[in-house]
């Protein structure tokens, strides 16, 4: 680990808090973790504890583990940390709020990160006395198997905090990027929201059910996808010319589909419909079967490309 960095403070201790938690002790950080909500000490203890042994293999075997301390206090929890991620309320006005007390209560210098989805890191930090250190430092879920970290700072977010919290997740086994300007949603989750938007609008058609839509995903295209992005699968496809091949093939068969793809309506009547199809398909396995199920899985496939970790 960065020596610079003994304690990590975790702000929001919810399904991404807690797994960010489990991350860091997992690599011998000391945590102090902050939640204004009632009982969420307890929930956070329950959930590290049912995260620790889906860990990867890698990260067990270094058989480390920081002490875990628990406060509501914001500003007690911020002092003498030597790193924040955030990952409470996803609302602008108390995110930029939010910001602005851990900015407050942090030592200068030391990296302020949110996991936000979407919010503008330019926007969180509007409020900040010292916005050069506040990042985005955005994970996929769940964090502490999942290796990608997107790193985005804002108009007032300077170099050596990028590099900083760049290296931090580094130094946890990440994999990350950087954008080079802010965009809604970032990179992951737009491509995930068009694929969900695609999903949505075969399942709307009538062409196929939930469980097919998903099965299509992850018998096909999800293998090719663990190990190259959609760019490189469509460089191998246009093979020996690479992806000049690949337009001078496919391009007809890709206009039409672009102008074909759907764009429905996210009003309340879709959501309802959607909500009944997917619970109808996995209403049988209970939702924490489910997630120890995703978890296993993920652990296979990460030791899988252990060895070298793409293409």
């Amino acid at each position: 680990m960065n020596t610079d960095i003994k304690s990590v403070t975790v702000v929001g201790t919810g399904i991404i808090g807690a797994s960010w938690t489990c991350l860091f002790l997992a690599h011998g950080l000391d945590v102090v973790a902050t939640d204004i909500r009632e009982g969420a000490e307890n929930e956070l203890e329950l959930a590290v504890e049912r995260c620790w042994p889906s860990l990867p293999d890698a990260v067990l075997e270094r058989k480390k583990r920081g002490t875990l301390s628990f406060t509501a206090d914001l500003t007690a929890a911020c002092r003498g940390t030597g790193f924040v991620q955030e990952n409470a309320i996803e609302r602008v006005e108390e995110k930029i709020d939010l910001m602005r007390q851990i900015d407050a209560a942090t030592s200068p210098g030391v990296v302020i990160a949110s996991s936000s989805s979407a919010i503008s890191v330019t926007d969180m930090q509007s409020a900040c006395a010292h916005p050069e250190r506040v990042v985005l430092g955005h994970p996929l879920n769940p964090p502490h198997l999942v290796p990608l970290v997107e790193v985005v700072g804002g108009a007032g977010t300077g170099e050596t905090a990028l590099r900083s919290a760049e290296h931090f997740y580094q130094d946890l086994g990440k994999t990350t990027i950087r954008l080079e300007k802010e965009i809604y949603g970032h990179v992951a989750n737009r491509l995930q929201a068009a694929i969900f938007r695609e999903a949505i609008h075969i399942l709307e058609s009538g062409v196929a059910s939930a469980e097919d839509i998903d099965r299509a995903v992850t018998d096909g295209p999800g293998l090719r996808w663990a190990l190259m992005g959609p760019l490189l699968t469509y460089r191998l496809a246009g093979g020996d010319r690479g992806m000049q091949g690949f337009w001078d093939m496919f391009t007809p068969m890709q206009d039409k589909l672009w102008r074909e793809l759907g764009t429905p309506l996210l009003d309340q009547d879709l959501q309802q419909r959607v909500t009944a199809a997917v619970e109808r398909a996995y209403d049988k396995v209970p939702l924490e079967g489910l997630v120890r199920k995703r978890d296993a899985g993920l652990r296979c496939i990460l030791a899988m490309r252990r060895p070298e970790r793409h293409l």
